[in-house]
């Protein structure tokens, strides 16, 4: 039996690292951080997360982002990560942050979903158990609830600050009406909203109605996730459409035929030209690009084993954007809303 090799952390791990300011906080944030929503998983090889965990340490990412039901199976990624944590990064906790959420369904029965005090607490406990944690740095309130008073989501977010579960607190796919309202309310218990995480790529501009906006004028951190339209800003869809229609779905997509529609591969594959152009992948522009705003404090990516990271993070060698090129890519980066799954729905979100 081989084992791994003793983990050394990259001593110049930050000589080139990128950092933003979260909102009017005291925190930096990578300007990429790495998701742990699929491929570090029970049901995945745990060498190979393992090892893109390193090696995103290593190029000084220090954000990793979690969930209760990441997996599959639901909370096996926590449970990975809670395995790499007491050993590879067992010496370099206080240099990571390290977050967790809960608000979709994770247990049977009516308290293991939602927004009540009662799951939000019993969640968290369960999270801090999997990855051997006393605190997370950051917790949310993984979605809008709304069958649950917002004022007692707030209530138990701020509960686990006094506790000293976790030392900030934030929401995912609020609506800009409801992120004002969940800042005030928060604001009320004496803790302060840190950080909201929408859905945003170059083909979901929800965040450009309003949101971000919002964000900036209550001094909220913004860190964006699925800049990659669940891979469909990469060059996985780049071929023919009449071929592969069937090879997408066989590879299990997670994108329907009727969603893929052919006037939305060809804006792809423009989009795809113009990366080009510029010596980037296209999902190296698609990152780049939601870091054009100063705003949106980080991207959060995902990625299968250290070289897929390592694309991720060749955005950071040309993050400028000319005049012309923004105008370019407008032709094509246009909001469609059928191929987002966590938009907030504002005939109820308001």
């Amino acid at each position: 039996m081989t084992f791994p090799q003793p983990y050394i952390a990259d001593p110049v791990r930050y000589a080139d690292a990128k950092f933003r300011r979260c909102g009017n906080s005291g925190i930096d944030l990578p300007v990429i951080s790495l998701g742990l929503w699929q491929n570090f998983g029970g049901a995945d090889v745990f060498e190979t997360g393992r090892a893109t965990l390193r090696r995103a340490f290593d190029r000084g990412v220090t954000h990793f982002d979690l969930a209760n039901n990441y997996g599959p199976p639901y909370g096996s990624a926590e449970e990975n990560f809670g395995k790499v944590l007491a050993t590879d990064f067992a010496a370099h906790r206080d240099e990571l942050i390290i977050s967790s959420k809960a608000g979709w369904d994770m247990w049977a029965g009516p308290y293991g979903i939602g927004g009540s005090r009662k799951y939000l607490v019993a969640s968290l406990d369960q999270s801090l158990r999997r990855m051997g944690l006393d605190y997370v740095d950051i917790f949310y309130a993984h979605r809008p609830d709304f069958e649950t008073p917002m004022e007692e989501t707030a209530s138990a977010l701020a509960q686990i600050v006094r506790q000293g579960k976790a030392i900030y607190v934030g929401i995912s796919s609020y609506s800009p009406q409801r992120t004002r309202i969940m800042y005030d309310l928060l604001k009320g218990e004496g803790v302060r909203l840190f950080i909201h995480q929408p859905s945003y790529s170059m083909l979901n501009r929800y965040l450009e109605q309003g949101l971000l906006d919002t964000l900036d004028e209550l001094g909220v951190g913004c860190i964006a996730f699925s800049p990659l339209a669940q891979g469909l800003l990469t060059n996985k869809y780049l071929m023919p459409s009449e071929t592969r229609y069937g090879r997408a779905n066989a590879e299990g997509s997670s994108f329907s035929n009727d969603l893929l529609s052919e006037g939305t591969l060809n804006r792809v594959r423009s989009l795809h030209a113009i990366a080009e152009n510029r010596g980037q992948t296209l999902a190296q522009m698609a990152i780049a690009w939601n870091l054009r705003d100063s705003r949106i404090t980080s991207a959060l990516v995902g990625a299968r084993n250290p070289e897929q990271l390592d694309d991720s993070l060749g955005a950071l060698d040309n993050l400028h954007f000319t005049l012309q090129e923004l105008a370019e890519i407008d032709n094509y980066a246009i909001d469609t809303p059928e191929i987002d799954l966590w938009r907030p729905v504002n005939s109820r979100d308001s």
